[in-house]
């Protein structure tokens, strides 16, 4: 009778145990889907209007860019996100992957007491630039050229320190240039760098590089590319972003052979009241042996845009834009056209 007392109280108490260890992981769960309209007057007879566009890029039609549900899970000194997508972008901007519906899959653990230091594993969102694929987040309706060729997420180890308030750096080493798993096996891993500045509430300076072996016309060969930001708020009123990126790809091994690219833009956005903003983005980019952009021809464009945002409420959008692309080659419409003119609107919702 004494030993089955004995067994009852352990069982209770790990029971119990258990119970407190649940209690204390906290899990959230949140979301976004973002529907759009656009339409290109070009017209293209192809259902999709850019091939170096991953956002917003089906003619004439009415589809959902992306959908997004995510759960963060935390429990002491350890945390973790994971969340599944699905719509246009992901078909475009996945479309080599053999995992596609995952947006983000990672842990983190806190290294110190003072939590400043920490470490993440896994499908992570990029390093890299200031806009993401959820609209919420950026000025701007579309996405900038720049944005939408360099990479949306990275599979790797990321280690960040936050030294004070205003510093952090951060070292990753990765499968690649936005790759979830490494296109071939036996390359090096890729390494990245972030470091970031905040010397107020206002102003961020993030300077990202990537170090790696990537293709171009088949061959592996290195890749170096370096991303500068500043965001600016001025006041209530105006907000302001300014990005560059440049590059260099490796050809030829044997000859010396490179070819870069790069890419500088301004975007400004005007808050008229609590209900509408409106931005206007500049952007020019320049990737003549097309290292990162396929063409038929060199690749050299300037693009300008204007969008209004409607906004009934903090967590819904719905964002009109305009946006013309000139290029030094005839780029557009199968290579036909060095102009390109559309229109974009959007409904998202963020939760």
């Amino acid at each position: 009778m004494k030993k089955i007392i004995l067994l009852v109280s352990i069982f209770i108490g790990l029971a119990t145990n258990a119970q407190d260890s649940i209690s204390k992981v906290k899990i959230d769960v949140s979301g976004f889907i973002d529907t759009y309209y656009s339409y290109d007057f070009d017209q293209p007879e192809s259902k999709f209007k850019q091939n170096f566009l991953y956002n917003y890029n089906r003619q004439n039609s009415f589809n959902v860019n992306i959908a997004l549900i995510r759960a963060t899970i935390n429990y002491e000194n350890v945390y973790a996100k994971i969340s599944a997508h699905a719509g246009t972008y992901v078909e475009d901007n996945y479309a080599s992957e053999s995992i596609k519906y995952l947006n983000e899959a990672y842990l983190g653990v806190f290294l110190n007491k003072s939590q400043t230091t920490t470490l993440e594993a896994g499908i992570l969102p990029s390093y890299i630039g200031f806009e993401s694929a959820i609209t919420h987040a950026n000025l701007t309706a579309t996405r900038s050229i720049l944005a939408e060729n360099s990479p949306y997420y990275m599979t790797g180890v990321k280690l960040n320190h936050q030294f004070n308030e205003k510093w952090s750096l951060a070292g990753l080493i990765t499968n690649g240039w936005q790759h979830i798993e490494k296109p071939k096996s036996d390359i090096a891993p890729s390494f990245g760098t972030q470091l970031v500045y905040k010397p107020n509430n206002k102003n961020t300076l993030n300077w990202s590089t990537f170090l790696g072996k990537e293709a171009y016309a088949g061959n592996f060969n290195m890749r170096y590319f370096s991303n500068f930001y500043w965001d600016a708020t001025w006041n209530s009123k105006w907000r302001s972003i300014f990005g560059i990126d440049y590059g260099i790809q490796d050809i030829s091994s044997k000859n010396n052979e490179k070819a870069t690219w790069w890419s500088p833009i301004l975007i400004t956005q005007y808050t008229i009241n609590s209900k509408w903003q409106m931005a206007y983005r500049i952007e020019y980019y320049q990737d003549r042996k097309n290292a990162i952009i396929s063409s038929l021809f060199p690749f050299e464009t300037i693009g300008n845009s204007i969008n209004f945002d409607f906004l009934p409420n903090s967590k819904f959008k719905i964002r009109t834009e305009g946006k013309w692309y000139h290029a030094t080659e005839n780029n557009f419409d199968l290579g036909s056209k060095n102009n390109n003119y559309s229109i974009t609107t959007t409904m998202s919702f963020e939760f």
